[in-house]
Order: C-alpha cells, then sequence, then structure tokens
C-alpha cells in the first residue's frame, strides 16, 4: 500500500526516512498476528502506529482498545484486563468481563508496558504464549483470541536487568519491534508539522493562519522538543491563539518557547562549536571537569593556609584570614563526623610540636588526582548513598538521567 495515502487516512505528517521505515514496518506486520513492541518517547504518536497495524489487518473489524498500563492502580489492574468473580474483592458486587475476554478477535493497545505490576506480567505472558487466562477470584480457565501491541517510552532490557520487568515477557512482546523517532530527529518534518497545526488551529478558532519568518523558522527547526509531537502541537496552538503577529519573528516565538529548566546543579560549560551532536557523556565530563579543577585550587588554598597557620598561630586572628571566602564557604559534608580543619571563630590554642621544630618550615603540596573518571565515580557512589540506593534520586540529585546512571554503574562496576 502508498505510504502516502496511510499517512493521509491516519493524518501522519513527514517524510523523513526514520519515519517512513517505522511505517513501512508497520505495514508490513499488520497483516500478520505477530506481537508488536513499540518503541518512542512520549508525544511521539505510538498508539497512531497501533491504530494503523490494526486497520490493515484482518482484525479491522474486530473491536480495538487502547490501555494505559500506568494509568490503572496496581491493585486495580488484574481485573480491568482480566476480569474478575462476585466477591473476589472488597467492592466486587458482580461479575466483570475484563478486556481480554470483550475484545476477543479484535486488538488490544497496552501502552506504557514498563509500568505494568510483575504479577500481571506474569499473567500476560501466559495470554501471550497460550491465549488463557483466569479471572480475579476464579479458577476457571479461559481463552481468548486478541492481538497484542505494547508501547513504551522506557528502555525495556535495562528493567529487565533491574529486575523490574520480566525477561521473558520483554522478548515475547519484542517480535516486532518498531522505533518511532524523536522529533528531533526528524527536523526535517517540524516546519511542515507547525504548518500544518497551524492552519487547523486557525479553521478552529476563526482567525488568520501564523507564519514564521525564516530566523523564526530556524529557532523552530533548533528546539530539542522534548515533549515531541505533542508539545509542538500544544505550542502551535498557544501562538495561533495569543501572538498579536500573524507574521512570527524570532523574538516573537522565543515567549511561546518554555525555558530549558535547570536539569543538573552543575555548573554548565558552553558547548563548543561543531559538537552539539555529542553524547551527553563528553558533555558531563566537561562539567566535572570544570567543578573538581575548581576544587583543587580551593584544596590547595586550604592546604597553604593551614600550614601557614601552624608556622605561626597568630595568623588564625587576621581579619585577613578570618575574612577569607574560601574558609567561609567551606561546609562539612551532610551527615559526615568530620568537623573542618579550622575554625576561626574560636580563638586559636598553641599547637605543640614534639622533636624537631624545623620540620614544618619546608612543606611540600601534595597534588591530588585529577582523574575525571575516579572523581566521577566517587561522586555516584556518595549519591547512592545519600539517597540509600534509589538510582531515580541519585541521578536527579548529579543531575544526569536514570539511564545513563545505570550506564555508569556498569562501566564502574558500582555495586549498589
Amino acid at each position: 500500500m502508498d505510504l502516502q495515502a496511510i499517512k493521509n487516512r491516519f493524518g501522519i505528517i513527514g517524510n523523513s526516512p526514520a519515519l517512513n521505515y517505522a511505517l513501512q514496518v508497520a505495514v508490513q506486520v499488520a497483516n500478520t498476528d505477530l506481537t508488536v513492541l513499540i518503541n518512542g518517547e512520549s508525544g511521539v504518536g505510538k498508539e497512531v502506529f497501533s491504530q494503523v497495524i490494526h486497520a490493515l489487518s484482518a482484525r479491522k473489524h474486530h473491536p480495538f482498545i487502547a490501555v494505559n498500563c500506568g494509568a490503572i492502580p496496581e491493585g486495580t489492574i488484574d481485573s480491568e484486563l482480566f476480569g474478575h468473580e462476585k466477591g473476589s474483592f472488597t467492592g466486587a458486587v458482580d461479575s466483570r468481563k475484563g478486556y481480554f475476554e470483550t475484545v476477543s478477535g479484535g486488538t488490544i493497545f497496552l501502552d506504557e508496558i514498563g509500568e505494568m505490576p510483575l504479577g500481571t506480567q506474569a499473567r500476560l505472558l501466559r495470554v501471550l504464549e497460550t491465549g488463557e487466562f483466569i479471572r480475579v477470584g476464579s479458577s476457571k480457565v479461559q481463552k481468548t483470541d486478541v492481538r497484542v501491541i505494547a508501547a513504551t517510552n522506557r528502555e525495556l532490557l535495562e528493567f529487565t536487568q533491574d529486575g523490574k520487568f520480566r525477561e521473558d515477557l520483554y522478548y515475547r512482546l519484542n517480535t516486532v519491534p518498531i522505533r518511532v523517532p524523536a522529533l528531533r530527529d526528524r527536523k526535517e518534518d517540524i516546519p511542515m508539522l507547525f504548518r500544518k497545526f497551524c492552519v487547523d488551529f486557525a479553521e478552529r478558532y476563526k482567525t488568520p493562519s501564523i507564519q514564521l519568518d525564516d530566523e523564526a523558522r530556524q529557532i523552530l527547526v533548533s528546539y530539542p522538543w522534548r515533549g515531541n509531537v505533542r508539545e509542538l502541537k500544544n505550542m502551535a496552538e498557544q501562538i495561533s491563539v495569543l501572538s498579536e503577529n500573524k507574521l512570527v519573528n524570532a523574538q516573537e516565538l522565543r515567549r511561546f518557547l518554555p525555558e530549558q529548566a535547570a536539569t543538573n546543579r552543575l555548573p554548565m560549560l558552553a558547548p563548543s562549536a561543531g559538537n552539539s551532536s555529542n553524547s551527553d557523556f563528553s558533555n558531563e565530563r566537561d562539567i566535572l571537569y570544570k567543578l573538581f579543577f575548581d576544587m583543587k585550587k580551593d584544596v590547595t588554598e586550604l592546604k597553604k593556609m593551614f600550614f601557614d597557620v601552624l608556622q605561626n598561630p597568630n595568623l588564625a586572628h587576621n581579619s585577613n584570614f578570618q575574612d577569607n571566602p574560601v574558609l567561609h564557604s567551606y561546609q562539612p559534608a551532610e551527615n559526615n563526623n568530620l568537623q573542618p580543619a579550622l575554625n576561626v571563630s574560636q580563638p586559636m590554642q598553641p599547637i605543640i610540636l614534639q622533636g624537631d621544630h624545623t620540620a614544618i618550615d619546608h612543606h611540600e603540596e601534595v597534588e591530588e588526582t585529577l582523574s575525571i573518571a575516579d572523581k566521577e565515580k566517587e561522586l555516584i557512589i556518595k549519591a547512592l548513598k545519600k539517597h540509600k540506593g534509589k538510582r531515580k534520586d541519585a541521578a536527579s540529585d548529579l543531575g544526569i538521567s536514570e539511564r545513563t546512571l545505570y550506564r555508569k554503574l556498569k562501566e564502574y562496576n558500582i555495586a549498589e
């Protein structure tokens, strides 16, 4: 079937090679009963691909239902999917059919499959392998004929290594993988999508359609679009309603683009020219290098001041010494039993040295290690200890993604 005709039918806009390939795979697999796993970030339109597969399949005249696994409470998801018997739990006043029973013969789309509880995963695996299920509170085995299409914005393979997702279910779902590209990976489609959205909203709100000048169009294409097509559509609606000028320039467009949240607490370095395509790992190394370089300077200065005080205790009462910003910025780490080496708010007691008093006339500064890897490993271990092994909190504190933290744990062989 012609891809353009399918795009027109389902409202898919774009001609990037990655999008066309994903759509081609969906068309090829549609007329089979193979299980499909659709991967893609939030907002890329994974549900549209599931509708394409169902509409082009032999099941197209049977029911299609989309279920968001992350939106159903853990205590009720088994009942929703597989049904329950009367009295099987508090509030079960009647028997109820689940989705796998009511949609038999059709297609069920399980969105956010990575959020499904482990117990429900075991039940789903049985359905996929044998077509059998049991209602909650029942002992009777029932049969169903349902095609399953699953979708996720997570890396399920990493979830299997963490024990959050069954490995056997992952490989059963991943019979045919389809990866829907993020919007920033098909930049050539952004102007076309934006124009379509603006035309639609102009018709809805009975206003002239928005146009962008060249500079504004370049900004639109360069924006990262973390929310993908959903974010672009929301922004197009805002600007269609709120913009005073129908020819939008760069300055006005920036008012509608959300500011990038500061996702980490470390100092950011400006990216070098031509280096925007590098992975986030190189940026992290640059950030850590700057941080540790600044720390080294402070530690070196503290060492020098400490040895100066050892040689002349009266320096501790010197106003210039007490006003030193390095001393005032020094704070012991949280939950650390070690106290600051110097406390200038209390009178300095003479330090009595045993043996040769000239031993400190000459001192040597010991150079700290500047290994980025060692310091990075040390920070990761501290963050995990601080948050009691919770990766999500530790990653947030470090200013990196949970996926990147997982990669670092494997790279440095850090046991949690």
